[in-house]
Parts: structure tokens; C-alpha cells; sequence
């Protein structure tokens, strides 16, 4: 992003922040920075997300960034939580410059945790049942806890722990990580070697495999 750009959402960040109040956090993070561990170069409100100007990118920071990352949206309203549990109504808006590329994104949270606790106790008193809720997406505060989110993911995706994967399953794994851009992330490599328990050569070949079995498709 440019500094014209920096500085214009720095402006629109502080008035949509008086505009909805202390409970609205307002985030924007740089995705040409060469500093990815450190995204956040506009921030108001930061409490709510415990974050703060400088601190790292998000989940769908580190998918924009990837290089395999195209024809990225705009989403509308979903939910998140923090790390300490408070539960947010969440937007992501990207940024892009005159041939549409997208350079940032504007983030907008606000923190409904009040608010749902009142309506789960209305619901529990007048509903009959259901509640219609859905898991929300975790914000973290720095790149570990991100990282370590993207391998319990991974994890997930496979449908069984690390530990257990076959050879193929772990190259399944990679390149789940990869699409999400945790490789990004500085020191990622080592971190997948030891997660999976493989070496540095054999986590770079199944690396290559998982790339060359996503340009197959």
C-alpha cells in the first residue's frame, strides 16, 4: 500500500471508530509488505482483538498474500473470536489498486459477546429449540498461535493426527498448509518438519508434490 493510501484508511479507521464506539475495532493490514509477520499498519480500538499496530496477519491475510491467492472477495458479516473468548461480528473488505489488484484489507469487528449472551438467554426463555449458531473463526495475536492454528487445521483436513498420516496423507497435509499461506510465516518449515516428524529434504519434496498435484488440477 501506498503512504497516501496508509494514511487515508488511518482517517477512515478513526471515524468509522467514533462513528460505532469503543466495541468496533477497525483494522487494516498491508498485504505488499516484505515484513509479512507484521501486517497491521492501521488499527483503532485494538482492545477488542488484543491486537495492536504492527502485530501479524490474520488467517485470510496469509490466503490473500499466497501466490496462488486469485480472485479473492469481499465477505460479509461472520463471526470470530479472540483469543480471550469474546465472540465478533466480523468484515473483511479488500483494498485494491487501479487494475484491481488487491494491496490491503479493511477490517471491521465488533465485539457482540454481550449481546449474544442476551440472546441466547431471550432464546432460552421464548424458543423451542435450535439455535442456528456457528463455530466462529478464531483471530490470534501473533504468528505462532497462528501457525499452530494452520497444523491443528491441517489435522482436520486430513482426518487424523500428524503422528498417524501416511506419506501421501502428509503430502495432503502440506499442501493444505501451503494453500493457506503458512509457509509464509517465518520459520514454518521447521516447525512443519517437526510437527509431522519428517526432515527438512523430505518436507521440500513433499512440498513439490503437493504444488505440482494442485497444477495437475
Amino acid at each position: 500500500m501506498t503512504p497516501a493510501q496508509i494514511e487515508f484508511y488511518k482517517r477512515l479507521a478513526h471515524g468509522l471508530a467514533l462513528q460505532f464506539g469503543p466495541n468496533c475495532e477497525i483494522v487494516v493490514h498491508d498485504l505488499e509488505t516484505d515484513d509479512v509477520d507484521h501486517s497491521i499498519v492501521v488499527i483503532e480500538n485494538g482492545h477488542v482483538s488484543g491486537r495492536k499496530l504492527g502485530d501479524g496477519p490474520s488467517h485470510i491475510v496469509f490466503e490473500s498474500m499466497h501466490e496462488g491467492a486469485t480472485d479473492v472477495h469481499d465477505r460479509e458479516p461472520y463471526l470470530t473470536k479472540t483469543t480471550d473468548g469474546k465472540l465478533l461480528k466480523s468484515s473483511t473488505i479488500f483494498i485494491r489498486n487501479d487494475e484491481g489488484k488487491p494491496v490491503g484489507i479493511l477490517g471491521i469487528n465488533f465485539d457482540i459477546t454481550l449481546m449474544k449472551a442476551f440472546e441466547r438467554s431471550l432464546d432460552a426463555f421464548t424458543g423451542t429449540g435450535g439455535t442456528g449458531y456457528t463455530e466462529p473463526e478464531p483471530i490470534t495475536k501473533n504468528i505462532g498461535d497462528l501457525l499452530e492454528d494452520l497444523l491443528h487445521e491441517c489435522e482436520q483436513f486430513v482426518g487424523k493426527p500428524a503422528a498417524l498420516m501416511t506419506k501421501d496423507e502428509r503430502i495432503r497435509a502440506i499442501g493444505y498448509l501451503d494453500r493457506r499461506g503458512a509457509f509464509l510465516i517465518s520459520k514454518s518449515s521447521e516447525r512443519a518438519c517437526e510437527f509431522f516428524g519428517i526432515s527438512k529434504y523430505s518436507f521440500y519434496s513433499y512440498l513439490n508434490e503437493a504444488k505440482a498435484a494442485a497444477g495437475d488440477k
